[in-house]
């Protein structure tokens, strides 16, 4: 029986975060539905920040003002490629400042009103246009897009569905153009193919599915009198990987028994990556790419380590397992188990095979940033994105070399092989018994804490050993949860991206939300934040011991707890919150040139569109918040990329809305009426040529 579905537009209460339910079905398996995968006993994230919370409310309480509501939609323009708007000059939300001067550098923009148009919405005096959408062809033979007679074939030489993560790297010797690598995390059969029956999808609709996943290499062009960048197809390091293509098993769990299945008996080679989700660059010139809800994609799950992934007993949403064994557990046991790494791959090489590096431990990577020791060693931070999951960081013990020769590449494409995985244990400064849930200031006067990075296995040349016990150290790269749940490690609420400051080595961790909260047999509401549930989110600023990201130490804080600024739990690392922005539900963060975090949001909560916003991270105006883009109706902001001239977004799943289908579409976003809402990577820049914000 097919699935009944609100109809379109129609909020569903039932469906936390501000997702839809096509999102919850096709992105992450109906995740919110599902028990909670964390059934351990460790402490819950809100114990310990609790006090911060109800000791920076108070001490801001005089700040608080009530901010009016942001109604009716922007201004609607007709942008070259995209239907693109500005933000009108009336509709200002009320929470911003509409000083540009005043402004932290890099933030000078009149900040976008939340709305609601099916439009990518930029400041005014900006401009936009769609770099690359699904299905434009990228490789040699690749046709043109057709939705209507679409095959794997062709949608293997062509970009792939819902792109996340985007990097830009340098192409010498080419003038005016770059290298564009983008994930593509999942595919929403729905709103790609006409008269799709969920029940009994075709094995055509199957396959291109499969060829929609992945990632892309697309070199672009930019033009220096406009700043439009434009896909350049069929150049010779354009490439598709798909769920079909081969990777490379490395590091510790490489050839164990775990990863061993009847297609491959050594345990080190795979078929495709599934559910890339954001990622990271190198400095050694590869991009890394995070592994998130896999386990939607494997059907027949029966043992407690399924279990404790989130994969379900029963069929798929997606019925591939009727198509390819491998995703069927119950004649393929452990073919789940070789997903949900971070994996690596070499754009600069069009003949290179990815690797999935298994010291970086199994989980649903939401990303893979990058941080260098003084003696140039990697340090790899990763969130499990997944309520009352954890986050992580690999410290390397082998140093990046220089150059560009092929030995300095293959041993640096060796450096995520060896080194310590260690999961995160935060402790508050409060006295439990001053955290009451109330808000009420705690008695030690203290909004801080402390952490210690917990090491759960070291991988090197000759082996590797546990740290956890009664675990070996295959089971702990292999079901990693598992051994940050005996390790102790500290309840999260959805760790997402997280992203170490270039200027001053703080990192920044995005957690996204948590609706669970405060219910029947989960952590209560009133050890988190003075809120009764984290719909809104927030983000924590970290500070490793002496600076050293090696560190097994840090420091932590609040730095913004996300919400309607008139919310008195809601907290801007001390700006005034009448001057700022709303934002609800922060996902991917990136830094720009000046050293603001910018935060793309998912799921957002109160009422207008999905964006991207700027914050400044020091100075006296540290914590001010604006919106400087909201994306097209049921999509979500990805990417993004702050460049000096330039900002870059994914627009990942437009129009996707309760009750949407090919034929009776929620969004005509980007091509117009009569045309299917596509996916896309979108470039904003001034239109007067300047710097972005100064």
């Amino acid at each position: 029986m097919r699935k009944q579905l609100p109809l379109i537009g129609t909020p569903s209460a039932a469906h936390p975060g501000g997702r839809s339910a096509l999102t919850c079905r096709f992105r992450c398996g109906d995740a919110c539905f599902h028990e909670v995968p964390n059934t351990s006993s460790n402490d819950y994230v809100g114990d310990v920040i609790a006090g911060a919370l109800s000791r920076r409310s108070a001490l801001r309480a005089a700040a608080v003002v009530t901010v009016a509501a942001a109604t009716g939609a922007a201004a609607v323009a007709k942008a070259p490629q995209a239907r693109a708007a500005t933000a009108a000059a009336g509709g200002r939300a009320q929470a911003a400042t509409s000083s540009r001067t005043g402004a932290a550098r890099g933030l000078r923009f009149d900040p976008v009103a939340p709305n609601t148009a099916d439009a990518v919405t930029v400041p005014d005096g900006y401009r936009q246009n769609v770099v690359i959408r699904w299905g434009d062809p990228i490789l040699r033979g690749a046709p043109a897009f057709d939705p209507e007679n679409q095959t794997a074939a062709a949608q293997a030489g062509q970009f792939g569905y819902n792109n996340d993560f985007l990097a830009l790297l340098p192409l010498p010797g080419e003038r005016r153009r770059q290298l564009l690598v983008a994930n593509h995390e999942y595919t929403d059969e729905v709103i790609m193919f006409r008269g799709y029956d969920p029940e009994n999808p075709t094995r055509q609709q199957v396959e291109v599915a499969w060829a929609a996943h992945g990632l892309a290499a697309v070199v672009v062009e930019e033009d220096e009198c406009t700043g439009r960048l434009t896909a350049v197809p069929r150049h010779p390091l354009n490439r598709r990987i798909t769920a079909t293509s081969e990777f490379r098993l490395t590091g510790p769990a490489a050839g164990s028994d775990l990863l061993k299945t009847s297609a491959d008996p050594t345990g080190r080679k795979v078929l495709g990556t599934l559910n890339n989700c954001s990622g990271g660059t190198t400095p050694w010139g590869t991009t890394l790419h995070g592994e998130e809800n896999f386990n939607q994609y494997f059907a027949n799950g029966s043992r407690a380590t399924d279990k404790r992934y989130g994969i379900g007993t029963s069929a798929t949403e997606r019925k591939w397992e009727r198509f390819d064994r491998r995703f069927d557990l119950a004649q393929e046991p452990n073919e789940a188990h070789r997903f949900g790494y971070v994996v690596e791959f070499d754009p600069y090489d069009p003949h290179s095979t990815p690797r999935k590096h298994t010291a970086l431990g199994r989980f649903k990577h939401e990303a893979a940033t990058v941080r260098l020791t003084d003696d140039g060693r990697p340090v790899v931070y990763s969130g499990d994105d997944e309520r009352f999951d954890y986050f992580y960081k690999f410290v390397g013990s082998k140093r990046m070399r220089h150059g560009g020769s092929r030995a300095v590449r293959e041993h640096n494409l060796s450096l995520l092989d060896e080194g310590t995985l260690y999961v995160a244990r935060l402790t508050g400064d409060s006295p439990a018994s001053d955290i009451d849930g109330s808000g009420k200031l705690p008695g030690d006067g203290e909004f801080d804490g402390s952490g210690t990075w917990i090491p759960l296995a070291t991988a090197t040349a000759h082996g590797a050993v546990s740290h956890v016990e009664g675990m070996s150290a295959e089971e702990v790269f292999v079901f990693t949860r598992l051994a940050a749940d005996k390790a102790g490690a500290t309840k999260m609420d959805r760790p997402e991206d997280i992203q170490p400051s270039p200027h001053t080595g703080k990192v920044y961790v995005a957690l996204t939300n948590n609706t669970k909260r405060g219910l029947s047999g989960q952590a209560p509401a009133d050890e988190a934040n003075p809120r009764n549930a984290n719909k809104h989110g927030h983000i924590l600023e970290l500070t490793e011991g002496r600076n050293r990201p090696e560190s097994t130490v840090f420091a932590w804080s609040l730095f913004l707890v996300a919400g309607d600024p008139a919310d008195p739990a809601t907290y801007f690392a001390g700006f005034p919150k009448d001057r700022v922005s709303p934002i609800s539900c922060p996902d991917n963060v990136a830094f720009d040139p000046h050293g603001n975090l910018w935060i793309s949001t998912d799921g957002n909560q109160l009422g207008s569109h999905d964006g991207l916003f700027g914050v400044a991270t020091r100075g006296e105006r540290r914590g001010e918040l604006k919106q400087f883009l909201t994306v097209p109706t049921g999509a979500e902001t990805c990417g993004p990329l702050v460049q000096d001239r330039r900002v870059l977004v994914a627009v990942q799943h437009p129009g996707e809305v309760d009750g949407a289908t090919v034929e009776t579409p929620a969004s005509t976003w980007p091509d117009g009426p009569g045309k299917i809402v596509r996916p896309a990577v979108v470039a904003v820049w001034r239109a007067d040529g300047r710097d972005i914000g100064v």
